[in-house]
């Protein structure tokens, strides 16, 4: 049976019953004496900077605020946690290595103008320097890190270390570090999975947008535990699937972006995931995660993404870009569908106790917001006047228009929404539709059924584009 949180609808369960789960799965039939078992211990806690997780320790700093100035020692633990799996197999007449290490760690050293925070007193680092900070830092954690297990457990060599692709700027620090350290494989970005604002407890909340439902969770780590087998038992040199060049088409009105794919081919997929756009009166400025930006920081509208070939995505502009400008592509945004403007706003039934409210809309987005409702849950954010956001979990239609409903006490700041304002549907995290064919069965299923429409079904284990920004487009071989 899979290791599962019971309490608080399941909110406290982490990644190790899926990753453990499909790792074990994986090696059925290849090991003639018998399968091993597998133990995964997490040291950490969330919302953790990378040193109050190293041997720094800066949780117990005396300049640390007070709210983050607790627990502490976790760096110590996971080298507790080796000596007690040690002493767990020897009196079981057993053996105890570490096969790998994971990392899931970044929205914390993250600034507010896209750099680095080293500390929660030092300044912000700028971009460029901050990414090779965080860079650097991370590939220090793992030697550290690596050493200190291995003399615990008497192993040689490096350890290996997996990590996930945070959101923020820490995110691409992240893959640079695996560029730079043969012993850091990055596995991929998370924003496909389901967020935790769809997930109940019992006491009637709600998870929180930046956190992973259950369901999220499990999937998520029977992803690591895929990746894991393919480095760890099969050799694979693994590669995200990411963007390896792009450059303008000879009539500059279309740029081809060449990928590394896990799996080919490749997908732009709006049916699992809602088709993320920002639309403008003559095309897009962001589409299925892809903006163009010129030289000047300005967008560049797009009229289309399409599949160029089994490796290669085409971005179609609205119009040709200029001779005298230059261009880079970004990769990521929260927006789906644009919903127009609220018509009324009224009283709804209460649920659970707590009181809602519904968002009349003009017309039907039942289409465009499938995917999200299929999902379970997502967000509306209001795109003029004051700034407000909610948690939308229910959909409905009305004689042809779309009603959304929300609580009251979910409106971001507490602040209401209005007559005429308009606003957006969104997911949880930064996303885009580009997606490899990966065609790993995974153990488990959807198990929530109390959200969405996707229990009972199997978690794909497709590879999805990682987050990215600022990358530069060539000019056409033909120049």
């Amino acid at each position: 049976m899979p290791l599962r949180a019971q309490t608080n609808g399941g909110l406290g369960e982490t990644v190790a019953s899926g990753l453990a789960d499909h790792l074990k799965a994986s090696l059925v039939g290849t090991k003639k004496s018998g399968l091993p078992h597998f133990l995964v211990a997490c040291a950490g806690q969330g919302g953790r900077q990378i040193h109050e997780l190293s041997s720094a320790d800066l949780s117990t700093n005396e300049r640390t605020p007070d709210s983050r100035r607790n627990g502490g020692g976790y760096y110590r633990t996971s080298l507790d946690d080796a000596r007690r799996a040690m002493e767990q197999a020897k009196t079981m007449g057993a053996s105890f290595r570490i096969a790998a290490l994971y990392w899931m760690q970044g929205e914390g050293n993250g600034g507010p103008t896209g750099g680095i925070v080293p500390t929660r007193w030092d300044a912000e680092i700028p971009r460029k320097q901050g990414l090779t900070w965080y860079r650097d830092q991370l590939m220090a954690y793992r030697r550290q890190w690596s050493a200190d297990l291995c003399a615990i457990t008497g192993q040689r060599g490096e350890l290996p270390m997996f990590t996930y692709q945070t959101l923020g700027p820490a995110g691409d620090a992240q893959l640079m570090a695996a560029d730079a350290d043969a012993a850091i494989h990055l596995v991929g970005p998370h924003y496909a999975v389901p967020s935790a604002i769809p997930s109940r407890t019992t006491q009637g909340r709600h998870g929180d947008p930046i956190h992973l439902s259950a369901d999220g969770e499990r999937w998520w780590g029977e992803q690591v535990g895929k990746v894991m087998h393919r480095v760890l038992h099969q050799d694979e040199e693994w590669q995200p699937l990411r963007p390896l060049g792009a450059r303008l088409g000879t009539e500059r009105d279309s740029i081809l972006i060449e990928f590394i794919v896990p799996r080919p081919p490749l997908v732009v997929d709006t049916t699992f995931l809602a088709r993320q756009e920002i639309a403008t009166n003559d095309g897009f400025s962001s589409l299925a995660g892809l903006q163009v930006r010129d030289k000047s920081g300005q967008t560049v509208t797009l009229a289309a993404v399409e599949v160029a070939a089994p490796t290669s995505l085409r971005i179609r502009l609205a119009r040709a870009l200029p001779e005298d400008q230059t261009c880079k592509i970004s990769y990521g945004h929260p927006f789906a569908s644009a919903l127009g403007s609220v018509i009324a706003l009224r009283k709804g039934p209460e649920v659970d106790g707590q009181t809602t409210e519904e968002i009349v809309l003009k017309s039907s987005f039942a289409n465009q917001l499938k995917p999200l409702t299929d999902e379970g849950a997502f967000l509306v954010t209001t795109t003029s006047g004051s700034t407000t956001r909610a948690p939308v979990r229910h959909v409905s239609e009305e004689n042809g228009v779309t009603v959304l409903r929300y609580e009251p006490r979910e409106l971001r700041n507490n602040i209401p929404f209005a007559v005429g304002q308009t606003i957006v549907a969104q997911r949880s995290f930064s996303y885009g539709n580009v997606r490899d064919t990966d065609p790993e069965s995974s153990i488990h299923r959807f198990a929530d059924a109390a959200y969405g429409t996707h229990a009972g079904r199997p978690y794909p284990l497709w590879n999805w584009c990682v987050l990215f920004s600022d990358y530069t487009v060539n000019e056409s071989q033909s120049r």
